[in-house]
């Protein structure tokens, strides 16, 4: 039996997102284009479905985060990727709000501290922005890095978790 995949596009201060979701946990957050083939794109079945019950606990734990009055998410998610894609995806996870970790700190904390490259080209592909925050790793100069969002966004992220610029009150989580 395929697996049902329900979807909503809920705007915030960083633009318009697009859910996706089983009945049962998150299986996407993507920052929303304007591309009539995007959603398909991004899961090849679908239904719209603003109610779901999941969705509605969602929306409020972003507009929560955004207000300044949530830090840590509660979100049932089911990451889909390789064994490798999701150790990194979950040690993402491990990065609290209001600091940043570089690629190379996340290929150590993995384990395989030669992993670099691939620990960013996975970063770059997170299903599930801003609940898992790969806007908070960065370059090891310090610099700010790519990100699916753009880089607007990461920036506007990391300020609001008070991780941006970097400075005396923040440091690396490594």
């Amino acid at each position: 039996m395929e697996t049902a995949y329900f979807t909503t596009i809920p705007q915030s201060p960083v633009g318009r997102l697009l859910l996706t979701a089983n009945c049962k946990a998150l299986t996407g957050l993507y920052f929303y284009k304007n591309d009539s083939s995007y959603i398909t794109r991004k899961r090849s079945h679908h239904v719209e479905k603003v109610d779901l019950a999941l969705f509605k606990e969602i929306k409020a734990q972003l507009e929560a985060y955004f207000e300044g009055q949530l830090k840590e998410f509660d979100i049932p998610m089911k990451f889909e990727g390789t064994d490798f894609q999701k150790k990194v995806w979950n040690e993402l996870l491990t990065i609290p709000f209001g600091k940043t970790a570089s690629y190379l700190d996340i290929a150590k904390q993995i384990g395989n501290a030669g992993a670099v490259r691939a620990v960013g080209l996975t970063n770059g592909k997170n299903p599930i922005s801003i609940i898992c925050p790969c806007h908070r790793v960065i370059g090891s100069s310090g610099k700010l890095t790519g990100y699916g969002g753009g880089l607007d966004n990461k920036e506007w992220l990391l300020k609001h978790e008070g991780a941006w610029p970097l400075g005396a009150q923040q440091t690396s989580l490594f």
